[in-house]
């Protein structure tokens, strides 16, 4: 998928941005089979740099494009395919339904793709270290624990770019290992690209390039 940023600025950023900034206020394009780091402080729009690529904000002046296409002129239809098919997310906040069990989490998007076997999923559970927890309500697991099963939910799905916010942040140095292997594992197989924002730690994946955001 390409992405074109073209003098983008989010409404609440506005007199604010960074003008040193490589993605607002400027023209930014995010090439297929690429991966790239966008990172700054806290408090800089990288959450709304994701949602906006991701459909969930409108509120900003500028255009963004998705394969040569508006996003304020995708339909909520189209939206829908996109983000079945072509895009992943992992929120910072993450949107765990919490009175679920992190088990019925995995399930309600791996419903969505019957390709999906519950072996693979229960694999990744060990592999992260959350299999123990995965008959538990969401609300009762760590911060960690839910950020773990977050990333297996955003693997589930086929997408072209796997967008990333933040996350690693409360996860300890052997987790963050394993999961961005993981992490890069999926995204090769799928020839994939991986957008992650970040306070501008690498962790252990690989970037094509490095945008400073604000």
């Amino acid at each position: 998928m390409l992405i074109h940023f073209e003098n983008v600025v989010p409404e609440p950023l506005h007199g604010v941005a960074n003008p040193k900034s490589e993605v607002w206020q400027t023209h930014l394009e995010l090439q297929p089979h690429k991966s790239y780091q966008v990172y700054s402080p806290s408090g800089k729009g990288k959450s709304s740099f994701l949602h906006i690529i991701y459909g969930l904000r409108s509120d900003f002046t500028g255009h963004v494009k998705l394969n040569g296409k508006d996003t304020k002129s995708i339909s909520v239809d189209e939206w829908a395919v996109i983000r079945q098919k072509q895009l992943s997310i992992v929120f910072q906040d993450l949107r765990l339904f919490l009175e679920l069990t992190a088990w019925e989490n995995l399930l309600v998007k791996a419903s969505l793709y019957p390709e999906n076997k519950d072996d693979e999923l229960k694999q990744h559970a060990e592999l992260l270290g959350v299999s123990h927890v995965l008959h538990k309500p969401a609300h009762t697991l760590s911060y960690g624990e839910r950020q773990r099963i977050a990333i297996i939910r955003s693997l589930i799905q086929p997408f072209e770019i796997l967008l990333l916010d933040e996350p690693f942040s409360h996860l300890d140095e052997e987790n963050i290992q394993k999961a961005s292997k993981l992490i890069a594992q999926k995204a090769k197989d799928q020839n994939a690209s991986i957008l992650m924002t970040s306070l501008g730690y690498e962790y252990h994946l690989q970037f094509d390039e490095k945008k400073l955001l604000g």
